[in-house]
């Protein structure tokens, strides 16, 4: 124990040159790979730091082009539907004017029917009064009249009815 509380010089020089030695040797041969590693792996963080930043930059331009795209989507979904909405109502007003066209031509069409029907059943009405009137004047007069001379004797008589 004496020994550690007395130092002995000879022991420190030996030990100091070992130690510079060693320092030597650490410093020369031991540095350089060392710096060397801190320097490659400074550029190593250093470049994924200028990736992650590159990739930043280029996902904030994806993003802004993608929120452009939506955009532009949106608007070109609301064309459509305003289109759609346009496109619809003129089939609608069309189909109403069609349908007005249809129903006016229906009621033209019936009232030239009922006026079709009703000269028919007036020329009917006519040789049934012909025909009446010829029975009555033949019961009057007893005696037959030729067929063509009935008709145009009736249709005068028929006129003359009508002017009255």
């Amino acid at each position: 124990m004496e020994n550690l509380l007395n130092p002995n010089p000879g022991l420190m020089i030996w030990t100091l040159i070992s130690f510079a030695i060693l320092l030597f040797l650490i410093i020369k041969f031991g540095a350089g790979p060392i710096v060397k590693a801190i320097t490659n792996r400074e550029e190593h963080l250093n470049n994924q730091l200028d990736q992650a930043e590159k990739a930043n930059e280029n996902a904030q331009k994806l993003l802004a082009e993608n929120e452009e795209r939506i955009a532009n989507a949106q608007n070109e979904m609301k064309e459509i539907i305003a289109k759609g909405r346009q496109q619809a109502e003129e089939i609608v007003s069309k189909a109403q004017a069609d349908a007005s066209e249809v129903a006016r031509k229906k009621v033209e069409d019936a009232a030239n029917e009922i006026n079709r029907q009703k000269e028919n059943a007036i020329k009917e009405l006519r040789n049934e009064v012909a025909d009446l009137v010829v029975l009555a004047t033949e019961k009057v007069i007893n005696e037959k009249l030729s067929k063509d001379k009935d008709h145009s004797l009736i249709e005068k008589s028929i006129d003359g009815i009508h002017k009255n």
